[in-house]
């Protein structure tokens, strides 16, 4: 046993230079020392996604926010949209290019994107705006490390009023590959990818779920990886990439296979998907946009539950 972990861990080490290696610009992670030296730079953008999910929104941000930042609710700005009856997936590339450039978010600005910095969920919220940039070819983007709260427990300035840049031309260089869809995620599947579920237990053995699901359970042989685990004691900080590797042994996640992140419609998923690919560096991680919503949505696709009364899981398909 003790090989095998030693194994693990040298296989998820190998990886782990992806999030520190290089520039600092292009690190998944910022701090908030490093983003204070940076904010005079013209070709920085700090955008504050604070929302409901947070227990915040544009009020919030006038109250109090880094100095320079502009701000897009991430739950109302148009950072998602209703797809085939899936709510909150990817909207069309001309819908997103049309907020990036009102934003004024041009394809030479590093964006720096910042959460409220409370937990999993509001980490979710950068982290799902940090996949979406990238599906956009756009690389020159960062997480600001614990978020908004990271920046004033740091003791950083926080300006208040409102903050507007002008119109850029954003173009963006579609990633088609990086969308994963119930046709890609089978192909993976089939081939020996891993599946792992973001979301909490209860949702992953099927007490519960998305209301838009038309069943509860999981996707047959999916690992459960809740996101709450992936920030460090709700801090909205993200765990290091040796924490990371102990969550995933005890998952029982192969870091050598391909993986699948998912879970209701795509928030959460974000969150394992940007800890596996952008922190543990691995190189084939796909995200199911439309996760279990979807998946549920066809009565023929199998479902895995828990047995009432006992502490294993059986596989069912729903009427």
């Amino acid at each position: 046993m003790k090989i095998l972990t030693s194994l693990f861990a040298a296989a998820l080490l190998a990886l782990a230079p992806h999030a520190g290696a290089g520039d600092p610009e292009a690190r998944p992670l910022a701090e908030p020392e490093w983003l204070q030296g940076q904010l005079e730079r013209d070709d920085l953008v700090v955008l504050d996604v604070r929302n409901a999910l947070d227990g915040g929104g544009h009020d919030t941000y006038l109250e109090g926010h880094i100095p320079g930042a502009i701000h897009s609710d991430y739950l109302k700005a148009g950072w998602r949209t209703e797809r085939q009856g899936v709510p909150a997936q990817l909207p069309d590339v001309a819908s997103l290019e049309r907020l990036i450039r009102e934003l004024g978010i041009s394809n030479d600005d590093h964006v720096v994107i910042t959460a409220a910095g409370t937990d999993g969920l509001d980490f979710g919220s950068a982290a799902r705006i940090y996949w979406t940039f990238k599906v956009l070819g756009h690389d020159r983007v960062s997480i600001l490390n614990g978020g908004f709260r990271a920046w004033q427990e740091a003791g950083l300035p926080v300006a208040t009023g409102g903050h507007e840049r002008p119109r850029s031309d954003f173009a963006a260089d579609f990633r088609p590959e990086m969308v994963g869809t119930t046709e890609r995620l089978l192909e993976w599947r089939e081939r020996g990818a891993q599946l792992v579920d973001n979301r909490p237990q209860a949702h992953y053995l099927g007490r519960g779920g998305h209301p838009a699901a038309r069943a509860h359970g999981t996707i047959p042989g999916a690992k459960n990886v809740e996101e709450a685990r992936l920030i460090v004691d709700e801090s909205g900080r993200a765990v290091d990439s040796q924490r990371l590797q102990q969550l995933l042994a005890e998952a029982g996640v192969d870091p050598q296979r391909e993986i699948v992140t998912f879970c209701n419609t795509g928030h959460w998923a974000s969150v394992g998907w940007f800890a596996l690919s952008e922190i543990a560096g691995h190189d084939d991680v796909l995200m199911y946009d439309g996760s279990m919503v979807e998946w549920s949505a066809d009565a023929e696709r199998p479902l895995q539950v828990e047995r009432q009364g006992l502490a294993r899981l059986i596989e069912r398909f729903f009427n």
